[in-house]
Formats: structure tokens, C-alpha cells, sequence
């Protein structure tokens, strides 16, 4: 099985710039066209977080006309800067979404990777996440329910420090409790996020936690601990997540620009 993940495409309003100079619906347009064209495709693709900008109607028709073209199904989480009931309205056609429930925690049961999708936006807070008693509780019978099963949990938020100051002040609260339950449950292979627009790695419990870089913009590698929050045009990219029975999960990064043919080591010539 192979599961892309793309995140943080905050995609305006048509017609708008990221400010004033970057158009993030063409990134996710180039996004959906690299999906489309690899080969094998994925099986699933993973929106862990930010699909707009400002989470409203207008940006959010503009993202379903750019993901008109993917030819891949699609699993999709909030992120800090989508509005999570404009995000429901707009993405109704997709079943994996109860109506009845808060939040975007759902459990995708027909691949033989479990794909269990984890709502950690709060919209009382500027940018950060959290996991409430009431999502942590449901994560937990979630995931008690299937422990024979390899699942990847999905979210937008990470529950741990990266060294990018700024981006760490707006984590995921709750994280103590969310790794508690991760280690209660060995069938957890990935926890993957975004929100920080940078490729990250490291470990929860026994699971590998991974942030995948932006399909826009970056976030610059700043370590230092007044560095100012800014993004730069790094190149867009997403993650791919390979996975095969009584083996690993093998993660690959996939750039999404534009590098010309690959050359034979043997003749030297283009591979086609």
C-alpha cells in the first residue's frame, strides 16, 4: 500500500496571492498533477491540515476546484487556519465524515493500513492544538478496537518540540496524554502531521512521528531560540509512506519541481 500525505496549502481566495506573492492554489494544482503522474500511484493520499488560509466558503471552493483533477481517494483533516464547520459543509460528498459528530475523527477501515484521521484544531487558541479529554478518550477506544491492525494516525498539529521556537509555542497541548496512549498500542506504525512546513523526525513511544514539509511555502530551519517567525520558497513537497506486510513502513520525500529526466549510471542517457 501507498499513502501519500500532502499538508498546508493554505489556498486563498481566487485571485489572491499568498501575501501579495505567492499563488498557493497553483502549488496544490502542481501538487495534485505530481500525484497523479507517479507511478505506482499512491493508493490514498493524506490532507493532514491548512487546506486554506482563512477557512473561508470562497477558499474552500477554490481547493475543491483544484482537487477536482486528483484521481486519488482522499482523506482530510483541519488545521489551524480552516474553520472547521465552512471545512464540513465543503467537503459533505466525502462518507468517511460523520455530520452528527464535533470533530474530524474518523477511522478509514478498508485498506490494510488502518488510516485513523485526529481533529487537534482549537479555535480558541492563535495557531496551536489540542487533544481534549473527549478526542483522547475516543482515540483510545478507536484504536482498542483494532489492535491486530497497522494504523497510521493522521493529524494536523505535532504533540512534540521541534527546536523551531516559534512553531513549538503553537504545538498540540496534551501531548504527555497523547504519547500515553500511543505506547498502550503497538499496531501505531506513524503519527503523522504538518503545520510546521518542514520534513521532521522523530519518535513517539514506540511509533515514528513525522512532519511532512508544505506543498507551498517553508519554514525556514531556524534553531535558534528568538528566531522570527517567517516562510521562504524551499521546494513544495509531500511525503510518501510505503508500506508492505511484516515490513517497516518505508517514508520517501517527493519533491514537487520540475529536475528534468533521470540519467542510467550505465550509459548516461535519459531514462525514460
Amino acid at each position: 500500500m501507498l499513502i501519500a500525505q500532502i499538508t498546508d496549502a493554505h489556498v486563498g481566495a481566487p485571485g489572491s496571492l499568498f501575501y501579495d506573492r505567492f499563488d498557493t492554489a497553483m502549488a496544490l494544482a502542481n501538487a495534485v498533477a505530481a500525484l497523479n503522474a507517479l507511478t505506482p500511484r499512491p493508493d490514498v493520499v493524506l490532507f493532514t491540515g491548512d487546506l486554506t488560509d482563512t477557512g473561508t466558503p470562497q477558499e474552500y471552493a477554490q481547493v475543491r476546484r483544484v482537487l477536482a483533477s486528483l484521481s486519488i481517494p482522499l482523506y482530510a483533516v483541519p488545521g489551524n487556519h480552516d474553520h472547521r464547520e465552512t471545512m464540513r459543509a465543503a467537503f459533505s460528498d466525502h462518507e468517511y465524515l460523520d455530520p452528527k459528530t464535533p470533530f474530524f475523527n474518523y477511522a478509514i477501515e478498508h485498506h490494510p493500513v488502518r488510516l485513523i484521521g485526529l481533529d487537534t484544531v482549537d479555535p480558541d487558541q492563535f495557531g496551536a492544538g489540542t487533544l481534549c479529554g473527549s478526542r483522547l478518550e475516543w482515540l483510545e477506544r478507536t484504536l482498542a478496537a483494532r489492535s491486530d491492525q497497522p494504523t497510521i494516525i493522521f493529524m494536523h498539529h505535532p504533540t512534540f518540540d521541534t527546536g523551531i521556537e516559534h512553531m513549538d509555542r503553537i504545538k498540540c497541548a496534551n501531548g504527555d496524554a497523547f504519547e500515553k496512549i500511543v505506547s498502550r498500542h503497538n499496531q501505531i506504525e506513524r503519527v503523522l502531521c504538518g503545520h510546521v512546513h518542514r520534513p521532521v523526525l522523530t519518535k513517539l513511544a514506540h511509533a515514528i512521528a513525522m512532519i511532512a514539509p508544505s506543498i507551498a511555502h517553508q519554514v525556514p530551519l531556524d534553531l535558534n531560540p528568538d528566531g522570527p517567525s517567517s516562510f521562504n520558497f524551499e521546494p513544495p513537497a509531500f511525503l510518501l509512506h510505503r508500506w508492505q506486510a511484516n515490513q517497516a513502513i518505508v517514508s520517501h520525500t517527493h519533491y514537487v519541481e520540475e529536475f528534468g529526466p533521470a540519467f542510467s549510471f550505465a550509459s548516461g542517457q535519459p531514462v525514460n
